[in-house]
Order: structure tokens, then sequence, then C-alpha cells
């Protein structure tokens, strides 16, 4: 060992691993890039080196971009403060730290240079002085130590002893405890947009929409790597991109100037409590708001078409399909938005004898008959005749610099004149083709001319059957024009969804099984138990048969111990009654008959004269509710064409914890969705079987 240790090791030079820095709340904490995003830029930062030019390299799925020369790191999707990015060697940990930190490349590189001569002459015990009083004692290469001063550094802190605590100091990121993230694949498979539902926060942790989406992203990965290893591993499968999509800050901010007007009523007591109802809940007010709504629908549909554009450039080779999830009012508005969008493959409702209505008109006389005729010049000016002003959207206006006001008005006035010709292409439609599918107030489809005729038009007290193929606002505000997607959407995932409840809040009480979204063909409707924000749809379809919602599996396989312990005391419950009435029916038919030499055994299935119909009917209703309790194999159903056929409404399994108080994890199993393996892991099912690639279930 003496021979040994009087051998120098030779020195080796330090690799490094790049970090980026995440502030939250006065918290700052760095986390380190997949080993494949740090040699990326490791290889960039020499190219800086050699050529002076900065170099831009996209990291964590190309969602981020990292400026090398810069240090900084830049969300591509989303707004988002640029954080700093650092190329870490040395590292200490404080007293009071949880984890080991990265210095400054300055500092790390003084205690390398530091580091090469006490290896290299083999000469330790050196004390490495910094300007700020901060002192390094390199005691062997295992043990080395960082002094802080103590406050100012007075003339009477004689040696480091006297000083605050020391830190421990570590070369290299194998010395340390960090969990360095996996690579993700670069093939994108899916692309998914999903959209939050009300205020800034969507989950306990008041994080925002950007952070709950990184997590159920980062899930999704996981489940693939274990549910289609054999898959990726054959290059099968790649990945799913979630992207989330902001609409609140659209909202609550300056070009609405609707948090000043609320400010200006709101009372100065409870204020707290005040302003988490002005900007949470007061989103349901806002979205039932014609005014407002539109500026929601319009936020969502132009973001996520935005991010759809942004996506292909940064993917050319994207070939996939797109997928959207609406959770809480997020559901609604996706809901009310694909509702309402238009098949391409459909001819055209405007047609030329519609378009001469509006030009029996000028536009001068138009304006004169709203009271408007100030803006005659604003739109000449631009050549809008009637034909245009038809086709204006409210964006159109507001961009001529026209009031919300009279944007209302006109747009409204237009829908107005239009409506009659619509009225008219569907009844001329209806006798020529099919019905198309509708969703009615009572249960019953309409026929006759009774029912053709109020199909646009809802008289006052009467909830009027809605032709969703020629209706151009669906089930949505009536006074709201919804934006087209520019995409059609495979799928359509609605977690703790509301819709059943605002369908039926607005006047619609069964959705005619034929009818489906316009370009989405698939729906799912995922909700916890104890979820009191969630509605089940598939009643709306099927109200003749009371069905239990899909039970989601659980991620490891089977159903929670808790649950298989309920079903195995119902069952067996349900055995021990059917058991005791069949040995009392036994009994009460050895006492009323005749004594015989011997009685064969009575079988429950046969039908005795000594049983009137009605004991009859009852032992056997006993004997299905038994069979019913464990029944795994539901009747076939038609649940309409909203999900191709499919169910529709699909329950997660609660926690156990959850079960012994459902009102304690109300508010959690609403916003428990973001990080549930159990829904992501449907999310997957449900886009790779499109895909013909088989789910493996891991063996436990």
């Amino acid at each position: 060992m003496l021979d040994m240790e009087s051998v120098p090791p030779p020195y080796q030079e330090v690799q490094p691993h790049w970090f980026f820095c995440r502030r939250a709340d006065d918290c700052t904490s760095w986390h380190p890039f997949s080993r494949e995003d740090s040699d990326k830029l490791e290889n960039a930062c020499n190219t800086v080196r050699e050529k002076g030019e900065d170099v831009v390299v996209a990291v964590e799925g190309e969602r981020y971009d990292v400026h090398v020369k810069e240090r900084k790191l830049y969300a591509v999707y989303w707004d988002q403060a640029p954080a700093e990015v650092r190329r870490c060697t040395w590292f200490y940990k404080g007293d009071k730290d949880t984890r080991f930190l990265p210095y400054s490349e300055e500092f790390s590189q003084s205690l390398e240079e530091a580091y090469m001569i006490a290896v290299t002459l083999d000469e330790w015990k050196k004390k490495l002085d910094f300007p700020t009083g901060e002192t390094v004692i390199l005691h062997n290469p295992k043990l080395i130590m960082h002094y802080q001063p103590f406050g100012m550094q007075d003339d009477w802190v004689s040696s480091p002893s006297e000083q605050t605590r020391p830190r421990t100091v570590k070369r290299g990121v194998e010395n340390i405890f960090v969990e360095i993230p996996d690579g993700e694949p670069e093939k994108v498979d899916h692309l998914v947009f999903m959209v939050h539902g009300i205020g800034p926060a969507c989950d306990l942790r008041f994080r925002s929409i950007i952070q709950c989406v990184n997590d159920f992203r980062s899930v999704s990965l996981s489940l693939l790597a274990t549910h289609y290893k054999r898959s990726q591993q054959e290059g099968h499968v790649g990945r799913v991109e979630f992207l989330p999509v902001n609409w609140h800050s659209a909202l609550h901010g300056d070009a609405t100037g609707v948090d000043e007007d609320i400010q200006r009523i709101t009372l100065p007591s409870i204020s707290r409590l005040r302003h988490f109802t002005n900007d949470t809940l007061l989103d349901l007010f806002f979205y039932n708001s014609p005014t407002y709504c539109q500026t929601i629908v319009d936020t969502v549909a132009s973001e996520i078409n935005r991010l759809y554009v942004l996506f292909k450039q940064r993917h050319p080779e994207f070939d996939g399909a797109v997928s959207v999830v609406g959770h809480s009012l997020g559901s609604l508005i996706l809901f009310d938005l694909l509702t309402n969008q238009k098949d391409g493959s459909k001819p055209g409702r405007v047609s030329s004898g519609e378009q001469s209505s509006f030009n029996s008109d000028t536009l001068e006389q138009t304006l004169t008959k709203l009271g408007l005729q100030q803006y005659l010049g604003t739109l000449l000016a631009e050549n809008v005749d009637m034909e245009a002003l038809a086709l204006c959207q409210d964006s159109d206006l507001r961009d001529l610099g026209i009031p919300l006001g009279p944007r209302k008005k006109i747009l409204h006035y237009i829908k107005k004149k239009r409506l009659p010709q619509d009225c008219k292409a569907a009844a001329g439609n209806q006798t020529s083709e099919s019905a198309p599918p509708q969703v009615t107030s009572d249960g019953n489809q309409p026929s006759g001319p009774e029912a053709q005729q109020p199909l646009f038009h809802r008289e006052p007290s009467i909830t009027s059957a809605v032709d969703y193929e020629y209706f151009d606002v669906g089930i949505g505000q009536v006074s709201v024009d919804y934006p087209q997607l520019a995409f059609y959407p495979q799928t359509f995932f609605a977690f703790g969804s509301p819709i059943g409840m605002f369908l039926t809040v607005r006047g619609l009480k069964r959705i005619d099984p034929n009818y489906s979204f316009p370009t989405c063909k698939s729906f799912y409707n995922i909700y916890h138990p104890y979820d009191p924000v969630a509605y089940r749809i598939e009643p709306m379809i099927v109200s003749e048969v009371d069905l239990e919602p899909m039970l989601i599996p659980h991620h490891k396989g089977r159903k929670r111990m808790h649950l298989e312990l309920k079903d195995s005391l119902t069952r067996m419950s349900m055995d021990l009654k059917n058991n005791v009435l069949g040995s009392l029916r036994t009994a009460w038919l050895s006492f009323t008959r005749l004594p015989v030499a011997a009685l064969p055994p009575v079988d429950e299935r046969e039908t005795t004269n000594d049983t009137t119909p009605q004991e009859e009917q009852g032992i056997y209703t006993e004997a299905e509710c038994s069979g019913s309790a464990e029944q795994t194999d539901q009747p076939e159903i038609e649940m309409g064409m909203l999900n191709g056929g499919r169910r529709i409404d699909y329950v997660l399994q609660e926690k156990p914890i959850e079960s012994f108080n459902e009102y304690l994890f109300a508010i959690q199993s609403h916003l428990c969705y973001w990080e549930s393996e159990d829904t992501a892991l449907l999310l997957l099912k449900e886009i790779y079987d499109k895909l013909g690639v088989a789910f493996e279930q891991p063996q436990q």
C-alpha cells in the first residue's frame, strides 16, 4: 500500500455534463440534460470555441433551444423566461442543501487548474483563496472542502475553523448522486394538444399547464419504455409528443381589460378568496358570455393551429395523426369546437343564391340600419362590400379598428340574414338525402315539416331539435363564430369533463346515436369516480339501458387490491344470500309436499306446479343479480357513432386511501389526471392500437 500511495495517479481531464436552471417561487434548482443532449451541447461548445459563432441546439425533444454561446435555454412552443445553462464539472453541497449544486464555469476552471497541479506534483493540503473571501482546501483527491466567510471578513478571523460549516466539494458528475434522464426517441408517432380548464393553476401544487403537461409527457415516456419495450427496441415505436394550449393568459391579459373591470367592482373584504374567484371560478361565467366565449374559442383554436404549424416546421418528416385532450372546462371548449367543424369533403353550405341575398342591400344601407354609418369609410377604404362583409370574422373587423360593440352588431346582422337561407338549404337537403344526426330535447327524432322548420330557431321556453350538419353554431354559444382547426383530430380525450352537464343545461336531453363529430371519429370521456366536476356521456346516447362505465385497468395489470377484495366480498355475500334462499325454498317444498320415500334433488331451473310464477320470478331475480355482480362480458350495446360504436365513459380506479373518505379527496380527484399512469396508458393504447402496435403487459 505504501508503494501504491507513493505513485501519484495520472491526471485525467474531468468529463463535463450540461445542466439547466429552473426557478420557481424564489427557489432555484439545477437539472441535468440527458446524456444525448449533453453530448450535443459539448460538441456545439467546441464549435463555438473554434469559430466564435453562436450555435443553437435543440434539446428536450426539440421543445427547447439552447444558445450555446449565450448559455441560455429558450422554450419553443410557449412563452417562458430564458433559463441559464451551464457546462458543469465541479459541484458542492452545503450543510442545508439536499443535493449537489454546480459551480460557475469560471470557479470550476480555477478548481480544475488547482486540482491538476496537485495531482501532477502530488502536493495536497493546498489552500486556494478567492477574492470573495472564500477558501477551498484540497486535502486529498477525495476530500476537498469549501469554506465561506461568516458575514464580512474580520481581522480576528485567522483560520477556516473559525468560519461557517464548510461545503463538500465533488469533481465530476459521476461522483455525485444525480439521476441523469434517459434520452428520448427522435421519431414522433403522434401529436397531442392538451387544453387546460379554469384558472391559471392545474393541480394542487398550483403549477401551470406547461409543468403539468411536462409531467404527463414524462409519465408517457416511462410507460412506453415498459409497456412497449420490445416495439421500441425493434424501432416500431418512437414517442408521443404532448404540447400545452394556454388560453387563460389571453383572457385575463391587457387586451381584454376584463381583470381591471372586475377589480373595480370587487369588494375589499376577504381579498384572497375574491382574487381566487376572479382569477379561477369566473372563467366558467366568461365562457357562458358570448363576448368572452368568442375570445376563448378564438384563442384555443389559433393557439392549436399555431403550435401545429410550428411543430410541422421543426419536424418536417412527421406524418402521424393528431389528437386533442381537454381537462375540465377545456374539454367543453374542445367539444364545442369539434361540433362546429366543417368537413371539407362535404359541399359548402353557402351557395351563390345565398350570397345574392347579402347584395340586395348596399353596404351603406346596412350600416345605416344598424346605426353604424360612421364606419362606412373604414370598410370602403379596404374595398369591403356586402359579399366581403359576409365573409368577415370578428378578428377581421377588429383589425380594421372597429370597436367590440359595433363588431357584434355587424356579425349578428349577417348571421340573422343568412339564417333563412340556411334553413331553406337544410330543408331541401333533408328531402333529397337522409336526415342528418340530431340531438333532441325530448329523446325523439323530429320528422315532417313541423320538425324541419325549427331546426335553427329556438322559440322562447322551447328547446328545439338541433341539426349538427347545417346548424352553423352547433350546440355552442349561439352568437359565437367558431373557428376551424388546421387538421382533423383522430381522437378527443376528455379528462374530468362537465360536457354532459352543460349539454343538459342547454336543453339537450339526448344525443342521436348516429351523430359523430364532423372531423373527429373517436371520443373518450375519462374521469375519476370521486371527481365532483365530471359527468357521464353514455346515458345521453343509450338511456334505456343502465350501463356501468368501463373500468380503466391499472397500469401494472388487474385491479387494485382493495377493489378486488370489495368484489370478492360482494360476490361472497350474494352467493351466501342465494344459498340461503335455495335452502329455504327446498324446506318449504318438502313441508308442503306429501311425504314420499325419497325426494329427488330440487333443480332450481325447473318450474314445478308447487311454485307460483311470482315465487319463481323472485328466485330467478336474485340469481340474476348475483351473476350480474361478477359479469365481465356485458351485453353488446350499440353505443352510437360518437366513438365509432365503442364505449365512451371510462372510470379510473380510486386509490385505497381515497376510498376511506371520498369527500376528502374530491378536489384532488379532479386534478389527478396529469400524473395518472392509468390515464396515460389508456391514451397510449388508443394511439398505438390504431398504428397496429401490440401492447405488452410487463411481468411483475
